[in-house]
């Protein structure tokens, strides 16, 4: 895999940003199909607060798979709500083809071992659909657009899964066939997981290589990848590059970028 990642400053034109970003790693012609399903991750914890993708990010992700037969939008039931409560941040994207799922009432489901126990997934997750991952920017050494997969077990109480935290969420990115596209919302940087105020950067980071993109996304919050566990192991897993000096960043230049984040 090309470890390409563009960082894009979008200057308020997310989705135009979006479609530029997309050119510079190569395209996405083969996700982008009549024949295949694309599910759209947004991480969106509590939707009380504003530290979840913005409407306009996820618009132009949905905008960008024209041809798609159809696109889930999903998330499941967490302590702060129900994965169709939380999901209504977006309610304005809904129509015939972009569709609210929530993967904790999915009947259809295929069983997988998950960090040493067994779970059921749903159907729609699993290859040949396409995924997507989408998050905001923020300093979090649990990660960013990987830890986003935690939202994929259908627990509402999903604490429990935080001593294996890094196991679970590899295990589910190998099991799912790994994350086809991953979309980093930088309108705003976050402090925190739990920040809910969040500094103006508009900024926009897209690749291919969801790793790639988590260790760029790091760099620009002043973390080391090379100290961010789930990146590590990411990397001892042969599932992307986190050594951000064979990163092949397009666009504007990490090193002024990250200077003020």
């Amino acid at each position: 895999m090309e470890s390409k990642v563009a960082l894009i400053e979008s200057n308020g034109d997310v989705k135009g940003s979006l479609q530029r970003a997309l050119t510079l790693i190569g395209g996405i012609d083969d996700l982008n199909t009549e024949e295949r399903t694309v599910i759209v991750k947004p991480g969106i914890f509590d939707h009380r607060e504003s530290n979840h993708p913005t409407v306009s990010a996820v618009s132009a992700i949905t905008s960008c798979f024209s041809r798609a037969s159809g696109i889930f939008m999903v998330e499941s039931d967490n302590y702060r709500g129900l994965g169709l409560e939380r999901l209504q941040v977006y309610r304005d994207l809904f129509n015939e083809r972009v569709l609210p799922f929530n993967l904790s009432d999915d009947a259809n489901t295929r069983e997988v071992t998950i960090a040493g126990e067994q779970m059921r997934l749903s159907h729609v997750l699993f290859k040949p659909n396409v995924f997507v991952s989408t998050h905001v920017l923020r300093r979090f050494d649990k990660g960013t657009i990987l830890k986003n997969l935690l939202g994929l077990t259908p627990d509402r109480k999903k604490a429990r899964f935080h001593r294996k935290l890094v196991e679970l969420l590899l295990d589910i990115y190998e099991a799912i066939g790994g994350i086809d596209l991953a979309v980093i919302d930088g309108a705003h940087s976050y402090r925190g997981s739990s920040s809910s105020k969040g500094l103006k950067t508009e900024l926009l980071l897209v690749g291919r290589d969801a790793v790639a993109v988590e260790a760029v996304g790091s760099t620009l919050c002043g973390l080391k990848p090379e100290k961010v566990p789930v990146i590590q192991e990411a990397v001892k897993r042969g599932l992307g590059e986190g050594d951000i000096t064979n990163i092949e960043v397009l666009g504007e230049p990490i090193e002024r970028l990250s200077q003020s984040r």
